[in-house]
């Protein structure tokens, strides 16, 4: 970082709210923006850190569609999911705010009518296909065709998943309209583009000329866009979920998702703070844009276009862009379930959130795609974080309880190891320093735990409890050093692993340790007095880490059935037989884990006859607090059955689709409680 700054503004990529936080969006963007802002803030720099649910666009009215529910019922299941989950696991946000807002609608409505009044636009009329059957224009995710570079029969309108190609809808052979399923025909309709190519010039400037120092996979992908020669986009699309375009004649379009989605951080500044403006437009401030590398495109191009042509925003000074995790071996896939979502993960290991942190950061795919797997993951764990880093801070702290009832010793005098070891501090905040200013998050996490490799390798070297027996005096040299090691830890770490260093800072009885304070030997004076430790960490047993890849088998187990065919029928049975199945509709009324189980929910249904209690064995795919209130259909005269000591009176009615996902089978529109399914 050559040039100093006032104040910086950390963005991380809106995550879309149709779904939840998996380990690749983690890893991606999430991870490195938390480590680089609480860095920030440790060396007392002033820093905003900005983020939100995207909660417009396509995916989400297609969910929406697929599940009976609103668009906003969707976001707002899914924004409270991911708000928790990234408070839960630490994200250290400064807002997390959402696209639904009225502040965003007001300032995204108000970016897009400056630029329109001041004829940044250009309004072009061109063919879309439209759904006769469903009268509506189709934007592309309700379009499939058979890809014409793959020939995948499930292509969407803009991309093919299966050979990653980019589409426009009409290039899809045989288009088929996933609304309707019928043929979409070709149809005239008026937009508004931002012209991308008037601004190539300044854009080949900035960043093939200015920004050489980003990273080589963001700086190549710019370069390759802009070698190809940048088009119009259109900013505007027709369709009913979206900020409506604030101008006369625009009935039934919105703002493009892309559009609107970065305006996103800007409205989630003013929401934050009235000061906004010297966040986004004062030039003593530093921009800096954590994302995935599929987005590459729209914060360093688009984005930045959108800011010049607008005329009172600062751009970006850098975008350090990760690429893609896979998970063991194989591509992450919310549509598959391929994936290791972030709440399930703080349910299932509790306690040991900094452990994925730690984790990820070493596996950060900072210039090329990385691989997480379970065993890795138990063996940094095992191998890392209890046998280096929480084995020097045990050893140390525990010795020092022992031989010197938990006070910090004095310095009897230094050894020339002892200074060497000592000199080893600064050197290494040094090099962490440089990583971390380069967004080098891997070898900064590295520089992190050589000062535990070295402390451990002190106490080996010195063998204070050996030397206790013939010299207590060298003794209090020893720990002192190997206390001034573990209060440096408390420092250097805090960016890494917020919740360790959290239990370490009340181990050691230090609250407030500034970066200015790293590499200094005397954090800890003589006579501090310590608190009683704990073990900072526990082994993963082979069990834990045996149900996940259990948990991954069954998702491909249950993709490779969603490629065969529809299971073929059953015997038939008489009308007599049907008929003594009593199936009344019912609602749920209240919902919980069933304890020390995976996939029990202990339900209370409101039959029509009764309230009676009911256990489902659907927790992998429910969440206890999102079905509450939902009507379904229960199998009223099932024989009572007791189930983990609670007597099931019944059983509510499910489809389970080849991907081996359940959904309630419910009435279209709701009826009574006690309604009679014939």
């Amino acid at each position: 970082m050559n040039r100093k700054f006032k104040r910086t503004t950390v963005t991380a990529a809106l995550p879309y709210a149709n779904g939840p936080v998996h380990i690749g969006h983690l890893a991606g963007v999430y991870v490195p923006a938390d480590i680089y802002v609480r860095y920030l803030r440790l060396k007392g720099e002033e820093v905003v850190f900005i983020c939100g649910s995207d909660e417009h666009g396509v995916p989400i009215t297609i969910k929406a569609r697929q599940e009976g529910i609103s668009p906003q019922q969707v976001v707002d299941r899914y924004h409270e999911m991911i708000k928790k989950s990234f408070a839960d696991f630490g994200i250290s946000f400064s807002i997390y705010s959402r696209t639904s807002s009225k502040v965003h609608y007001e300032t995204a409505s108000a970016f897009f009518k400056k630029l329109y009044e001041e004829n940044k636009f250009i309004e072009k009329t061109s063919e879309q296909f439209f759904d006769t059957e469903a009268n509506q224009f189709l934007a592309d995710r309700y379009i499939t065709g058979t890809c014409p570079h793959c020939g995948n029969e499930r292509a969407y309108g803009d991309q093919c998943e299966s050979c990653g190609t980019s589409l426009n809808a009409t290039d899809l052979i045989n288009p088929k309209s996933t609304i309707s399923g019928s043929q979409p025909v070709l149809k005239e309709t008026l937009h508004w583009y931002l012209p991308l190519d008037q601004y190539q010039p300044f854009l080949n400037q900035w960043i093939l000329e200015e920004n050489k120092n980003w990273k080589s996979n963001v700086y190549g992908q710019c370069k390759s866009w802009l070698d190809q020669g940048l088009q119009p986009r259109a900013v505007s699309r027709d369709l009913d979920w979206g900020i409506p375009v604030p101008v006369d004649g625009a009935k039934g379009k919105v703002l493009y998702v892309w559009f609107d989605a970065p305006i996103g951080y800007i409205s989630a500044t003013r929401e934050l703070t009235p000061d906004w403006e010297k966040y986004w437009k004062d030039p003593e401030t530093r921009l800096i844009h954590f994302i995935g590398k599929d987005n590459i495109v729209f914060h360093c191009i688009i984005f930045p276009t959108m800011l010049k042509a607008e005329g009172s925003y600062i751009l970006p000074d850098n975008v350090p862009a990760n690429e893609f995790l896979n998970l063991e071996g194989d591509k992450i896939s919310t549509s598959r379930n391929w994936a290791v979502w972030l709440h399930e993960y703080l349910e299932d290991f509790k306690g040991k959130e900094d452990v994925l942190r730690y984790v990820l950061c070493a596996n950060m795919p900072e210039t090329k795609d990385n691989d997480f797997t379970w065993k890795d993951f138990q063996s940094r764990n095992n191998s890392e974080l209890v046998a280096i880093l929480g084995n020097f801070v045990n050893r140390t702290l525990v010795l020092t309880q022992k031989y010197f009832d938990n006070k910090v010793p004095e310095i009897t005098g230094l050894t020339a190891y002892d200074q060497e070891v000592l000199a080893e501090i600064p050197r290494i905040k040094e090099n962490l320093e440089a990583s971390l200013d380069n967004f080098r998050f891997r070898d900064a996490l590295k520089e992190a735990m050589n000062l535990a490799r070295l402390g451990n390798k002190y106490l080996a070297d010195t063998e204070p409890w050996i030397v206790i027996k013939s010299d207590k005096e060298r003794v209090k040299t020893i720990l002192n050093v190997a206390l001034q090691i573990t209060a440096n830890l408390s420092i250097i770490m805090e960016p890494f692993l917020p919740f360790t260093i959290d239990k370490l800072r009340k181990f050691i009885n230090l609250r407030d340790a500034g970066w200015n304070l790293l590499g200094n030997a005397e954090i800890l004076k003589p006579g501090h007095l310590l608190n009683k430790s704990e073990l900072l960490y526990e082994k993963i047993e082979d069990e834990a880490i045996e149900y996940q890849l259990q948990k991954l088998a069954r998702s491909k187990a249950a993709n490779e059935a969603a490629k065969s065919p529809v299971k073929p029928g059953k015997a038939n049975i008489s009308y007599d037989s049907f008929a003594t199945m009593d199936i009344r509709t019912g609602t749920i009324l209240a919902a919980e884990k069933v304890a020390k189980t995976k996939k029990l929910l202990k339900l209370t249904i409101d039959t029509g006859l009764d309230k009676r209690t009911v256990v489902s064995g659907i927790a992998e795919f429910f969440e206890p607090e999102n079905i509450v209130g939902k009507q379904v259909c229960i199998l009223a005269n099932l024989e009572p059955r007791e189930i983990k000591g609670i007597t099931s009176q019944g059983m509510i009615l499910l489809a389970e689709d080849k991907g081996g996902k359940l959904v309630f089978v419910t009435p279209e529109n709701n009826v009574g409680n006690g309604s009679e399914v014939k």
